[in-house]
């Protein structure tokens, strides 16, 4: 990675397809007998809803999730109405009461979805930005623009770049294009191919992607200048060879889904690639004890830095930690032991592995974090000297501008990059053929569903929207680059806070250039 780069152009987004030839969207289009195949709505659609073959004598099914639904009524090529045989029959799809959760709702899977097929935002009416948690970031509101301040600028004269070494200590500045990087997901917690997708990501944006605590198979070497590996509590993997590939080490001393618990990887999941790759052995169980046995103070703590930056002399250090009421305090330690970025993990993050009991009830909220260190650090004179990074519950492109409002220089991004995988959070992914989009997986047949380009352009589309909604914020409010965002919780609301005639001006209207 070229540590001076500041690419403000993403690579050119490649229509990516769902790998599934029946697809999810918000409705559902149906073609019942009395269809004569005139191709109609073929010519009619705008959207590609009613794809056809000319030498086939019956249309193919249509793709359902480009349909916009009922607000097509008033257009004059609505298929349902100008059906000669009133064939077409539209309606709400079904599978959207069993799909998602409060904080991914369905329209925020599926709009995710689109995004990373096409590389734009959807046109399809879907609430993408806000979830139905009743709290946190789907609490929070931009303020409301002063149109006195807007900027005209393309999108290639905004900066979205973040800087990771901030201790001028002689060891490389290393920008990446995007204020996110990939969260750790092991070899032995996800496909191998959805691994090297990320990392192929990852080489293409001008960021980085995190190993997990698995180790690092030998198909992320040609990529290592983006890959970051890390160092848990397990040490499994952990070899000085592949710390010598790296430009970032994250010592992972706790995650905000299971604070004191330490990670684990059921037998189910232990094949035998995994278990040489984790010097262990097949079909057992792995547990991560909590904590690190060398660490129990600062003291410690700088002994494990100083040895990895012996190790590898261009190498920058991560810590990675949960949220606990001092959490300020192990940040500002962290500092004071040689670490360049402090990357603090919310209680919101982790997979369908992390127990509920654990990340719902143990850390704190990662909204609450980020302002508490950011504030701290900066009276304790240190802010600008230090990376703060945020995770745990990071959802979409607007929770990220809000992070970085609270004080984050950028964030983590880990479930969002299998949700553009197409996956459908169906909670099983501690099992090894649980997974049935074939992500969180060890069975290579499953595994193999996925290709390392496909997961690449997926991943890559979903941050280039992403990018885009960072733009028109910064150009809103008159910024020239994210930088300028960092800490200014002053242009951010609280729903919980406000009269109701105000609240009521922050509710999300559809079709809006921007939902804020």
């Amino acid at each position: 990675m070229k540590s001076d780069k500041k690419n403000n152009k993403l690579p050119e987004t490649i229509i990516t397809p769902s790998r599934f030839r029946n697809t999810i969207g918000k409705f559902t289009i149906k073609r019942n007998s009395r269809c004569i195949s005139c191709g109609l709505c073929a010519e009619l659609c705008p959207y590609g809803v009613h794809p056809r073959y000319d030498n086939f004598s019956k249309p193919l099914r249509p793709i359902e999730h480009k349909c916009i639904g009922f607000k097509c009524k008033e257009n004059e090529f609505y298929c349902i109405d100008r059906c000669p045989q009133q064939a077409l029959t539209l309606r709400l799809n079904p599978i959207l009461d069993t799909l998602g959760d409060y904080r991914w709702t369905n329209e925020m899977l599926i709009a995710h979805w689109d995004m990373a097929e096409t590389g734009n935002l959807p046109v399809v009416d879907l609430e993408y930005n806000l979830g139905n948690s009743g709290g946190g970031f789907d609490k929070m509101r931009f303020k409301l623009l002063d149109e006195g301040k807007y900027i005209d600028l393309a999108d290639e004269d905004i900066d979205t770049s973040i800087v990771l070494n901030k201790r001028s200590d002689g060891r490389p500045e290393l920008t990446i294009s995007i204020p996110c990087y990939g969260g750790g997901m092991s070899f032995g917690s996800t496909a191998l191919n959805v691994m090297v997708g990320r990392a192929r990501a990852a080489q293409k944006l001008n960021t980085l992607t995190c190993t997990g605590e698995g180790g690092y198979p030998e198909e992320l070497v040609p990529y290592a200048d983006h890959v970051i590996t890390q160092i848990a509590t397990g040490l499994f993997g952990v070899r000085e060879k592949t710390i010598k590939y790296a430009p970032v080490v994250e010592f992972k001393y706790a995650q905000g889904a299971k604070p004191g618990l330490g990670g684990h990887l059921l037998g189910d999941k232990v094949t035998p690639k995994v278990a040489a790759m984790r010097e262990t052995v097949v079909g057992n169980p792995l547990f991560s004890p909590f904590p690190f046995h060398s660490v129990y103070s600062v003291e410690d703590h700088k002994k494990h830095v100083d040895w990895v930056k012996e190790i590898n002399p261009r190498v920058l250090v991560s810590v990675k930690v949960s949220t606990p009421s001092d959490v300020d305090m192990v940040a500002v330690g962290s500092y004071y032991a040689g670490a360049h970025i402090v990357h603090i993990d919310g209680s919101y993050g982790g997979t369908g592995a992390a127990p509920d009991i654990a990340k719902k009830n143990i850390a704190m909220p990662i909204e609450y974090a980020i302002p508490k260190v950011h504030k701290f650090l900066t009276d304790e004179g240190v802010r600008d000297k230090i990376c703060l990074i945020a995770s745990g519950g990071i959802r979409n492109g607007m929770d990220v501008a809000k992070a970085i409002a609270l004080g984050a220089d950028g964030v983590v991004i880990g479930t969002a990059e299998l949700i553009s995988l197409e996956c459908v959070r169906c909670g099983n992914c501690e099992s090894g053929r649980g997974c049935a989009r074939g992500i969180a997986t060890t069975d290579p047949e499953l595994g193999n569903i996925i290709t390392e380009e496909w997961a690449q352009n997926r991943i890559v589309n979903m941050y280039s929207v992403w990018r885009k909604q960072w733009c028109e914020i910064l150009r809103q409010y008159g910024m020239k680059s994210i930088r300028e965002l960092v800490g200014r919780s002053d242009l951010l609301v609280h729903l919980d806070y406000l009269e109701e005639s105000e609240r009521q001006k922050y509710q999300p209207a559809p079709n809006k250039k921007l939902i804020i």
